[in-house]
């Protein structure tokens, strides 16, 4: 849901309209994608998900389904998907999503067994959706679909520091290399999520200069700005624990739902 919603989003805010025929390819190729590198990046973790609570009743670790058939059926939809948008869409567009398929499956994923940084290379294939529907109604690459990569990317590192923070025993039993079960590495996380929230607040007003954005996106920028980073900064305090970090999780889901709603509300 979340990859339709941004993609859309670098749809609908790109100065020239996409028609119909390219909007839903667009969006059908790039959920496309995102599955062929969600079940490709499935098969690579099965085992690694089977000592995590969270997918250990996934197919795969469950048992109810055999990996080459997961395996086909991921090379099948990157196989479609690519072509898709490459060909229905646009040569940037199909780039785009070779880019993060691959970044994904053959960086992101065995790079999570070795380093916490694996989360800064993931957040960029996170990013690119809103990019590719950008880039789809434009035909190239400009500053206003940067910007909206620029947020995503900026976006996932609290979002999913939030998760490592209230799921840190989840990952050390799978052998995940997460920041919270580094030394010392909890408070940096906290101190992280403030710090790119500080970074995501700001690149979000440059909507605005750039008249994507109006009056009404600015108070609402800043207001739901404040609000995620008092989130937060309230993590920051003696005895925040993991009811703490699932508040941070939900709240930035509310705030990108919020920035991206009021951003194409102004379109």
């Amino acid at each position: 849901m979340l990859v339709v919603f941004t993609t859309a989003g670098g749809l609908w805010l790109a100065p020239v309209r996409a028609g119909a025929r390219t909007t839903v390819f667009t969006l059908l190729g790039t959920v496309l994608i995102v599955a062929a590198a969600n079940v490709l990046n499935m098969y690579l973790e099965r085992d690694s998900d089977a000592l995590m609570t969270r997918t250990m009743r996934r197919p795969l670790p469950a048992g109810r389904m055999d990996p080459q058939v997961a395996l086909r059926f991921g090379l099948v939809l990157a196989a479609i998907s690519v072509p898709l948008l490459t060909f229905a869409v646009g040569a940037v567009p199909g780039l785009l999503a070779s880019l993060a398929l691959v970044s994904y499956v053959l960086l992101y994923t065995p790079l999570k067994r070795h380093t916490a940084a694996a989360l800064l290379v993931g957040a960029i294939p996170g990013a690119i959706p809103p990019l590719i529907g950008w880039t789809a109604a434009q035909g190239r690459i400009e500053l206003g679909g940067v910007l909206l990569f620029a947020v995503m990317f900026l976006w996932q590192v609290p979002h999913f520091l939030a998760i490592t923070l209230f799921r840190k025993e989840d990952y050390a039993r799978a052998g995940l290399v997460v920041q919270p079960n580094e030394p010392g590495g909890e408070a940096e996380a906290r101190r992280n999520i403030v710090r790119y929230t500080v970074a995501l607040v700001f690149v979000s007003l440059l909507f605005v200069p750039l008249r994507l954005g109006g009056t009404l996106y600015l108070f609402t920028a800043l207001l739901a700005g404040g609000g995620f980073l008092a989130c937060g900064l309230a993590g920051l305090r003696k005895g925040a624990g993991a009811k703490w970090a699932r508040s941070e999780f939900s709240a930035s889901l509310v705030y990108l739902t919020v920035l991206f709603g009021t951003l194409m509300l102004g379109r």
